[in-house]
């Protein structure tokens, strides 16, 4: 059901994929020119992936076992959308000179957080169903 605040939670995490990715920069260079994540491929790629991917998830309501895993498949894929970031700032060009990190750097830990805590309610949700087949 669509009514649950872990939807509320997977359409924060979907939304701050696809949506603030694109309104946040994630760096400027040296030039003064500033990279969003649709100019970065594998970054877009990868938050389009996370954003599809909790949106997936949003709708797989009735098996909660499913959307439990896609919602750990989408933590480590934004683990990993984090490592690139990391990994990019460590070899910008100019790095001790003028460059800048954007906000944009840090959404996936926004979308850990949404993620996360959708997975612990999904989980509590379980446990209950569970327990009232404990019962029968």
């Amino acid at each position: 059901m669509l009514q649950r605040i872990q939807s509320i939670y997977l359409i924060l995490a979907a939304a701050n994929a696809l949506g603030a990715s694109s309104v946040f920069y994630l760096w400027k260079t040296n030039s003064g020119g500033i990279v969003f994540a649709k100019d970065n491929t594998y970054a877009f790629v990868a938050f389009l992936a996370t954003g599809i991917m909790s949106l997936i998830t949003l709708f797989l309501f009735k098996n909660r076992k499913l959307q439990f895993v896609l919602g750990r498949l989408n933590i480590i894929l934004n683990f990993i959308l984090l490592g690139f970031f990391v990994y990019l700032s460590q070899n910008l060009s100019g790095e001790t000179l003028v460059s800048e990190k954007g906000i944009g750097m840090f959404l996936p830990i926004i979308s850990i957080v949404f993620i996360a805590l959708a997975n612990k309610a999904i989980k509590k949700d379980e446990d209950l169903v569970k327990s009232v087949d404990r019962l029968r």
